[in-house]
């Protein structure tokens, strides 16, 4: 069955429900409660001036008018085909044609369509296939944080830092597929069998992972990370009650003072969100260098250097790693280094750079609490192929990083920063660290399961606080001092 006569059906099925069933129609199925008898419903028609109701019309109706868009929508795939992921056409003129494309095949039907509906046909058939289909309006959706399609019949979302299944599908895995291919494409990227594997981003920096067949084995998979169009500030982050004032004072002298600092957490706890409120408090003369896997972070300074890593090609040649990008970066006279993340062999690197004068260095790193983040960074130096003993490694940890500040994503949702860490030095063979602000667990939770504590400060004054005043900045007097009163007791 063609468009135009999927067209005159949807149509006709519209028509119908204008009108009365017959008298003759069949007996209502057994699980749907029985129709009232005949007079009473003669009695209820002359009584409403509206005539009798069908309840199953519209259902029908909506289910032809998808049908017809799912339809639609796959021819003009097959008339486009290639051409739209191709990265080489101006996007303005990709749809230009497909409006083109869509409302030649919206008007090919003998049968008129109202306005409004040729016009929301057009546009949804538009979105499928320039935008992103049933996550456009999840992406549109500010209170949605991350979005999880396990399957094409399958999406979760992250809301308020918990997850609940929303009911969005695509119509068919062939679909989704096609989505997936356009985000990719946009960024130069490929996905198929021999790479069913990538990492891309979205125009507005949305961070894009997607796994496909035969690595997927349940249906292609894909994840994106939503990042805000405006960066959050330390004030938004003391609103929420991430963090309090008092730590914003702290990590704002300890960031212009040049302290080196390491931000530390779980997956989804808020680092990168934490090292752009970082950032912002470097001053606006310095030069920065950023290094990323994949472009996150949304700083507000002018001098700015923004470097990514690049993957092999299908050949296997020309991949950029982020050590070469850290490498290279010492050679372009930073005052300021920003990776994004260390996972591997670049953090040894990174402790050189440190260690060399590129003072006031920020970056993050996947741990479970302070102490895990100083022996994972110990594993991924050695993760360099250097033979380092132990001992040096460690001397290479405790004299490059200053602080280490930690963020939890806790149980009801919220993401706070749990601990303000300094690094001490080295005592023996371990690695020193003292807490100058920790989370308080004790206060416990309120009826609606979210916990009363926050970061309240252990009474130490850190060490590094000495260099404040080389570097001129000031803090208030009593940031360190136990004045918090949680829940009526200190």
């Amino acid at each position: 069955m063609n468009l135009s006569e999927r067209l005159r059906q949807a149509q006709a099925t519209g028509t119908a429900t204008n009108h009365p069933p017959p008298t003759n129609a069949p007996s209502p199925r057994p699980d749907r409660p029985s129709a009232p008898p005949q007079g009473a419903a003669v009695e209820s028609e002359a009584k409403s001036p509206v005539g009798p109701k069908e309840p199953e019309a519209l259902p029908r109706q909506s289910d032809a008018l998808a049908g017809l868009k799912a339809e639609a929508r796959d021819q003009l795939f097959a008339r486009l085909g290639n051409r739209l992921t191709d990265t080489s056409m101006d996007e303005k003129a990709l749809r230009a044609l497909v409006m083109r494309e869509v409302t030649g095949l919206v008007n090919s039907s003998s049968v008129p369509l109202r306005i409004e509906e040729r016009r929301r046909l057009v546009a949804e058939i538009a979105d499928d296939v320039l935008g992103y289909g049933p996550l456009q309006k999840l992406l549109d959706d500010d209170s949605v944080t991350e979005i999880m399609v396990n399957g094409h019949e399958s999406v979760y979302v992250e809301q308020d830092g918990l997850l609940q299944q929303v009911d969005v599908q695509f119509s068919s895995d062939e679909h989704l597929r096609r989505v997936i291919e356009r985000i990719v494409g946009r960024v130069g990227r490929r996905i198929d069998e021999s790479s069913p594997m990538v990492d891309a981003r979205l125009e507005d920096g949305s961070r894009v992972n997607a796994v496909i067949a035969p690595l997927a084995v349940s249906g292609a998979t894909l994840t994106i990370r939503k990042f805000g169009q405006v960066p959050l500030r330390a004030e938004d982050l003391v609103a929420r009650g991430s963090m309090s004032s008092q730590m914003v004072q702290l990590l704002r002298g300890c960031v212009e003072a040049k302290l080196n600092v390491l931000v530390s957490g779980g997956t989804g706890t808020g680092k990168t969100t934490m090292l752009n409120v970082l950032s912002s408090f470097i001053p606006t003369s310095e030069r920065i260098v950023t290094i990323e896997d994949a472009v996150e972070l949304q700083l507000q300074q002018e001098h700015v250097v923004r470097l990514e890593s690049r993957p092999s090609n299908i050949e296997g040649q020309g991949e950029v790693t982020i050590r070469d990008l850290v490498r290279n970066s010492l050679r372009m006279r930073p005052d300021r280094i920003i990776v994004g993340e260390v996972r591997g062999g670049e953090s040894l690197d990174m402790l050189q750079a440190m260690n060399t004068g590129h003072e006031g260095s920020l970056s993050t790193l996947h741990a479970n609490t302070p102490r895990d983040a100083v022996a994972r960074l110990e594993t991924m130096v050695l993760m360099a192929g250097m033979d380092l003993p132990l001992r040096a490694i460690r001397e290479q940890i405790a004299s490059a990083v200053d602080v280490i500040v930690h963020l939890n994503r806790l149980r009801d949702g919220t993401r706070r920063v749990t601990a303000i860490t300094e690094v001490q030095g080295m005592e023996g063979d371990i690695v020193t660290l003292q807490d100058a602000f920790t989370f308080d667990y004790a206060a416990g939770v309120d009826a609606n399961g979210r916990f009363l504590g926050h970061a309240i400060p252990t009474g130490v004054r850190p060490l590094f606080t000495d260099r404040f005043a080389e570097q001129g900045v000031q803090l208030p007097p009593g940031i360190f001092e136990d004045t918090f009163i949680a829940r009526g007791r200190r």
